[in-house]
């Protein structure tokens, strides 16, 4: 079999499990074949969900993930999984969202990244999370995320 920059995947193409936590989630990336130019990615995952770390309740967040790729770009069902390793992991929507991008930048060193978390309110308030690495590179159009401010978030 001939060796492609797909060849190390283990989660795409199969059955795979929801992992227990985002901590057991392993990530998956592919080199870049066109790293020689600078373009945005977008992520969206309108049903994410966690657990309140008090009550044991779930959150629930549409969250907006933008990034500019280097050499690296997530494969996108190990991103899922990654996701959905939060469903029973009990954090305040800050660290959620701010772990994410974490993550994503430790596991991609991408050129630039964004997420927007935007979470559905409980007990009356929307929490919205936002952080970037820094400026948008010169020249990548990245569009607004465009969701809006809380009216039923619909």
């Amino acid at each position: 079999m001939t060796e492609t920059i797909y060849s190390g995947l283990t989660q795409l193409g199969g059955a795979t499990r929801l992992p227990e936590s985002p901590e057991q989630a392993q990530l998956e990336r592919v080199r870049n074949p066109q790293a020689d130019l600078s373009y945005a990615v977008r992520f969206t995952a309108p049903e994410f969900t966690s657990l309140c770390p008090m009550t044991g309740q779930p959150d629930f967040a549409h969250l907006v993930i933008d990034y500019v790729p280097d050499e690296w770009l997530v494969e996108s069902k190990s991103l899922k999984l990654y996701l959905g390793g939060f469903r029973n992991h009990g954090a305040f929507h800050e660290d959620c969202t701010i772990s994410i991008a974490r993550r994503l930048v430790e596991f991609l060193a991408p050129r630039w990244l964004r997420i927007g978390g935007y979470w559905y309110p409980r007990g009356g308030i929307p929490i919205d999370v936002f952080w970037q690495t820094g400026h948008a590179p010169e020249g990548v159009w990245i569009p607004d995320q465009d969701v809006p401010p809380y009216r039923g978030r619909g």
